[in-house]
C-alpha cells in the first residue's frame, strides 16, 4: 500500500484539520513524505505534479508523495504559513524538517534526492549552535539601515503581505535591502525566535525591529504613517554626530525643509525645539544641554560616546 501511494500521489484534502493531517504524518513513519499544497487553478501545480510523480516512482521505497488542495484545508495551510501554491512540506516521523515555496522543479529533485537518502533533515535551525545563529541574524538584520524580512524579492514578491510592504517603503522613497527568508530555512525559523516575531515580513531599522506589515501601517496623530520612523532612525543614526538645525549647515538646513522631518523629529525624540544633537543615534539634547555639558567639562566624552 506504501509503494502504490507513492506511485500514485494521494489525496489528502479530507485531513481537514490540523489533527487529521499530524495523525497522518505520524502514521506514513519514517519515511520520507512530501506533501504539495496546491490549487487546481494554478497550472503551475499541475505541472509541479508531474514532477512529483517522477520523484515518487524513483524513490518509491523510501518516500510518500501526498497532495493538498490549500483553498480546501485552511486550517492546515494556516499552522504552516502556506501563503502560495505550490509550497511543498518536507516531513519525516510527523515532524516537518523543510519546505519549499514556488514551481522549482529543479531544487525539489535535489531535497527530495538528499532528505530521502538521509536518516535526517536538512541543516536547519536545531542543527546549528544557538550563539551561532544568533550572530549570523545580527549580522543580517544589521547589513542595512533598513532591512525588509520578506517572501521572495522586491522585484518579485511571492506573498500578499510581502508585495504591499514593497510598495509602501517605494512609495515613501525608503531605501533598503531585503533578504528572501524562503531561500533558508534556518533564517527563516530562527528569526522569528530571534525577534519574537511569528509572522514575516519583518522590518528592521538599525537592527532593531520596527514591526510588520500591520505595524508599518498603522497611522496615529503623531505620525503620518510609522514608514516616518524609518527615516527619522535612519537620519539620527546616518553619522556617530547629527545635529539638527536651523541655519547655515547646508545638509541640516535642507533636512528641516521637509514638514515631516521637522515635525516629525519633534515627536520622535519627544524635543519641541531645535537645535537636536544626536550621538550614535541617541538624542544629547538641545543647546541648554549642550552648553551645561561643556561647562561640566562632560561634552567632549558624550560626543565620544562614552556616556
Amino acid at each position: 500500500e506504501r509503494i502504490l501511494l507513492s506511485v500514485i500521489m494521494a489525496n489528502l484534502t479530507d485531513a481537514a484539520t490540523p489533527k487529521q493531517f499530524e495523525e497522518l504524518l505520524k502514521n506514513a513513519g519514517r519515511s520520507l513524505t512530501v506533501v504539495h499544497f496546491h490549487a487546481p487553478w494554478a497550472p503551475q501545480c499541475s505541472q509541479m505534479n508531474d514532477v512529483m510523480k517522477e520523484l515518487a516512482k524513483e524513490h518509491k521505497q523510501t518516500m510518500l508523495s501526498w497532495w493538498l488542495e490549500a483553498e480546501a484545508v485552511p486550517e492546515v495551510s494556516e499552522k504552516y504559513e502556506i501563503s502560495s501554491v505550490p509550497t511543498f512540506l518536507f516531513f519525516k516521523g510527523g515532524e516537518k524538517i523543510d519546505r519549499l515555496d514556488g514551481a522549482h522543479a529543479p531544487e525539489l529533485t535535489n531535497k527530495v534526492q538528499r532528505l530521502a537518502s538521509s536518516g535526517g533533515g536538512p541543516a536547519g535551525v536545531g542543527d546549528v549552535p544557538k550563539e551561532e545563529l544568533n550572530k549570523r541574524l545580527k549580522k543580517l538584520i544589521n547589513a542595512a539601515p533598513c532591512m525588509l524580512f520578506m517572501k521572495g524579492s522586491p522585484q518579485e514578491p511571492r506573498c500578499g503581505f510581502s508585495r504591499q510592504i514593497v510598495q509602501i517603503l517605494k512609495d515613501r522613497s525608503i531605501q533598503y535591502s531585503s533578504f528572501d527568508i524562503l531561500s533558508d530555512e534556518e533564517v527563516r525559523q530562527g528569526l522569528k525566535t530571534y525577534s519574537n516575531w511569528p509572522t514575516y515580513p519583518q522590518v528592521y531599522v538599525n537592527g532593531e525591529l520596527v514591526g510588520g506589515l500591520d505595524i508599518v501601517k498603522v497611522r496615529d496623530e503623531s505620525w503620518s504613517a510609522v514608514p516616518v520612523v524609518i527615516q527619522l532612525k535612519a537620519l539620527v543614526n546616518k553619522c556617530p554626530i547629527m545635529l539638527f538645525m536651523k541655519g547655515n549647515k547646508e545638509v541640516s538646513q535642507k533636512l528641516l525643509f521637509l514638514p515631516q522631518v521637522r515635525q516629525g523629529l519633534k515627536a520622535y525624540s519627544n524635543w519641541p525645539t531645535y537645535p537636536q544633537l544626536y550621538v550614535k543615534g541617541e538624542l544629547i539634547g538641545g543647546l541648554d544641554i549642550i552648553k551645561e555639558l561643556k561647562e561640566n567639562g562632560e561634552l567632549e566624552s558624550v560626543l565620544r560616546g562614552e556616556n
